[in-house]
């Protein structure tokens, strides 16, 4: 949220997990960020795996700092 407070669009990604851990720590924080959230798990993944996980979801995150004002 410092960046968006500095005029820069931002959020974060994580996987879908971590949907209600995200808005309780949003919610306890009075904020509510852009996220993307993508499918779990992430962390035994291969960079190939990887890279079309990223792929799969990029309009999403390009739109976290592209298009929205």
């Amino acid at each position: 949220m410092d960046l968006e407070s500095r005029g820069l669009p931002s959020g974060f990604v994580a996987s879908r997990e971590f949907i209600d851990a995200a808005a309780a720590q949003g919610k306890s924080l009075g904020i509510s960020p852009a996220s993307v959230f993508v499918a779990h798990p992430i962390q035994d993944r291969t960079d190939e795996e990887m890279s079309q996980l990223a792929l799969s979801s990029i309009d999403e995150i390009t739109a976290l700092i592209c298009e929205r004002k």
